[in-house]
């Protein structure tokens, strides 16, 4: 990355030229009919409409679908590490070489956006665009999500406002509305106030969108008939016999799906470099799983010959999460790991503050890779050997960065430095990084996830608090203990783990930086999302509702005379 005085993000993307996105859809083999268009440079994408191009002798044979460059990243640090912006940088240079390629990646929500995490759209020359219109809203997806989950609550409080023919207990409610914004005013509220007609009065709560249950399933669906499978298998309650609740039992799971008929279609977007992207979906790795919609990975897949994607926050995360809950419901298991790392974040894992990373410091480096270390050593246990991407800011020293690629050689893992948010996938930023990934691609490897679906609730989570965090143990809560206990009851006890965990640190307390160990990993509490398909374990003091810091982003922020946005990163 530059200096200060360089352009912002935001001033390099207003400053690009973008091509039509009709063009976009045309050179990525999109037929016109699958094309729907959002203004001039969006557009959603009918997979169902999809068509086998016809060739001189008749229609071309089915290709094999495209493999799959999973992009994660050491344990995030303040300081940003830019795993966006290689993704993208990546697939640019992928491009540049010759190679087919395509992007899936999540959409943004507001709530970071207008807080303090910023966008999810990549930096400097390596962005997708409309970049301001993708952070703002897009195509209003996270709007068509956040109305079915709020429309299946009111729904829900009028049933039993109208007799509960279901007999729900208010008192054992597990779902709640949301809100694409981060507030924690509304954690905790209380509904139905004001008198009989008014409701009947419980206690309630907001979540953010993209923690929604609604958004998860979204995200792993693979078509609309799956869709609406999922939303009716989604508990939202429990009875007061204390038996479970589904959307089906009330019948509503054909509205909730046409709330979504248009939302689940992927959004096709363009880079700076012209390379297409599909943008679709956004459930945070930290307290969901992590990774853009299945259904635009598999159109990419189907569009592409490489598709580079990413997964949120650090290996431990939303790598794991991709590994062992969405390439279990459909072939997308990576052939292909990438790491990104960054010298400053190696050194804020070494011990030194954030206002001093951009001093050399070597012992500071030497003690931080030891958290880069770990996320290798976790690749390696999903049988892929990992690419080190080294995203280079401007205060990187030639010397720090040759250590580090020293290192990973003794590590027995390739590694390039990327300067693509400064010089651009389209130009060679990324050259040598997208080698080491060809390279990797075509190297031997052999997917397993790191657990079988057979072993109960409670081992599946041993083995990742153990083998991804490198904890000792787990501890579980009173309440954990006695939602195990209906987890088994029930017949869930055969679906995956989503870890809820702070994402800065392997364990659940963010300040233990670098590799920690002798800690255990306390579950506070557990959540079935039998719609989705996964148990999430609520671990620390991880919020689904996340809230504003002091000074908001927001507070930056503006449009000029024409409302062109400005602040915007």
């Amino acid at each position: 990355m530059s200096d200060t005085n360089a352009l912002s993000d935001l001033e390099i993307a207003q400053r690009a030229v973008m091509r039509p996105i009709t063009e976009i859809a045309a050179a990525a083999g999109i037929n016109a009919d699958a094309v729907e268009l959002y203004g001039r440079y969006k557009a959603k994408i009918d997979p169902a409409k999809l068509t086998v191009p016809a060739g001189p002798s008749g229609p071309v044979p089915r290709r094999t679908p495209g493999r799959v460059v999973l992009v994660s990243a050491m344990s995030p640090t303040p300081a940003g590490e830019g795993k966006s912006t290689t993704t993208v940088g990546l697939a640019d240079s992928l491009a540049r070489a010759g190679q087919k390629v395509m992007i899936a990646l999540r959409e943004p929500s507001l709530g970071p956006v207008l807080g303090m995490k910023g966008g999810a759209t990549g930096g400097g020359y390596s962005q997708v665009l409309p970049m301001e219109e993708i952070n703002l809203h897009f195509t209003g997806d996270f709007h068509a999500i956040t109305s079915a989950n709020n429309a299946l609550m009111a729904l829900v409080d009028n049933h039993i406002f109208q007799g509960n023919e279901l007999n729900i207990d208010p008192r054992r409610m597990t779902f709640k509305r949301v809100l694409d914004m981060n507030d924690r005013s509304l954690r905790e509220v209380v509904i139905g106030l004001g008198g009989p007609l008014q409701g009947v009065p419980r206690q309630d709560g907001f979540d953010i969108t993209v923690a929604s249950e609604i958004m998860a399933v979204f995200c792993l669906a693979t078509g609309i008939a799956d869709l609406r499978a999922r939303l009716g298998r989604i508990t939202f309650g429990y009875t007061y016999d204390r038996e479970p609740v589904t959307v089906a039992d009330l019948g509503v799971q054909g509205a909730l799906t046409m709330l979504l008929r248009d939302a689940v279609k992927p959004n096709l977007v363009q880079t700076i470099a012209g390379t297409p992207a599909l943008v679709h979906g956004g459930p945070f790795a930290n307290i969901a799983h992590g990774c853009n919609s299945l259904i635009a990975t598999q159109t990419a897949r189907r569009l592409a010959d490489i598709v580079v994607t990413e997964a949120g926050f650090g290996a431990d995360l939303g790598a794991e999460k991709y590994m062992d809950i969405k390439a279990r419901v459909a072939d997308v298991a990576p052939s292909a790991v990438v790491l990104v790392a960054t010298v400053r974040a190696l050194k804020m894992h070494g011990g030194v503050a954030k206002d001093l990373l951009k001093e050399p410091n070597p012992e500071a480096l030497a003690a931080g890779v030891a958290n880069l270390r770990r996320h290798i050593r976790n690749v390696e246990k999903f049988g892929i050997i990992p690419v080190v991407a080294v995203n280079k800011f401007a205060t990187d020293t030639p010397e720090e960065l040759a250590w580090l690629l020293e290192w990973c050689a003794g590590e027995g893992v390739p590694a390039a430095v990327a300067d693509v948010w400064g010089r651009g996938g389209g130009g060679d930023g990324g050259d040598e990084l997208a080698a080491k990934v060809l390279a990797a691609l075509d190297a031997p490897h052999s997917f397993r996830h790191l657990y079988p679906l057979d072993l109960s609730v409670e081992d599946k989570i041993r083995t990742i608090v153990q083998e991804m965090y490198g904890a000792d143990g787990v501890d579980f809560s009173v309440p954990a203990l006695r939602r195990l206990a209906e987890i088994e009851k029930y017949g869930w006890a055969g679906l995956p783990v989503c870890m809820a965990k702070t994402q800065y640190s392997f364990s659940d307390e963010a300040t233990k930086l670098g590799a920690p160990k002798g800690f255990t990993v306390h579950v506070r509490d557990l959540i079935p999302k039998t719609g989705a398909g996964f148990i999430v374990a609520l671990t620390g003091a991880v919020m689904t509702m996340p809230g504003l810091p002091k000074v908001p982003a927001a507070m930056r922020m503006d449009v000029d005379d024409t409302g062109k946005p400005t602040g915007l990163f």
